[in-house]
């Protein structure tokens, strides 16, 4: 089954995506990992996205697409994938569904983690970080022993730039321009799926079971 993770900065969908590639035994996909494995094998298209990103370009489209279609002939993703990441835009998701036609595929399944600005800007403007061990908590969910002061190494903690308010509320307005008309895409495709990210961990991955099937 080939899935697509839909959701804003923050909502959860890597966690999930790795719960059902744990469950259905498929490989967990994003562009950042297939950039870096193409980089360090120095393949051509690794090449060609290295040249952008040395440049500090973003790398194109197309270039993007051949990436994640290389990746995903795999043997590994005989049995489906999950993308995560990719696509963010339309013109992505346009590139990705005519190459995969091609092939006679189409994608199964995108799931949309759905959770509300306000508790996004919560969750992650609570995450607090070691300077030293690279620890990570939270204020509220997960929180320290001794307030500030890492449990592990018990050096100083800090909210990392992506985690302070106003970087949360910029990713999320460029999410909302960009990546949010993926969610009328696939649904014009019928094969968006919609679950209650702002739900337990283990309720949102039930709910995803229960779409994808045990």
């Amino acid at each position: 089954m080939k899935i697509i993770m839909l959701g804003a900065p923050g909502a959860g969908k890597g966690t999930q995506a790795d719960m059902i590639c744990a469950k259905y035994n498929i490989p967990h996909i994003s562009t950042g990992d297939i950039f870096r494995a193409n980089i360090k094998n120095n393949t051509e298209l690794g090449q060609k996205a290295k040249s952008y990103m040395d440049q500090g370009l973003l790398v194109p489209d197309e270039l993007v697409v051949d990436l994640v279609v290389d990746r995903v002939k795999t043997d590994d993703c005989k049995n489906g994938y999950v993308l995560d990441g990719f696509p963010r835009t339309i013109p992505q998701a346009e590139a990705l569904e005519n190459a995969l036609k091609a092939s006679g595929e189409n994608v199964d399944y995108a799931i949309d983690v759905e959770v509300p600005d306000e508790n996004i800007i919560k969750r992650m403007s609570g995450r607090r970080a070691c300077v030293t061990c690279g620890a990570t908590y939270h204020v509220e969910f997960a929180p320290t022993k001794v307030e500030g002061v890492c449990d592990k190494c018990g050096a100083e903690l800090i909210i990392r730039d992506d985690d302070k308010p106003e970087t949360v509320k910029n990713r999320l307005a460029v999410y909302h321009e960009q990546t949010q008309p993926l969610i009328d895409f696939y649904a014009d495709r019928n094969v968006l799926k919609e679950v209650d990210g702002t739900k337990k961990l283990e309720e949102v991955f039930d709910a995803i079971v229960a779409i994808l099937g045990a």
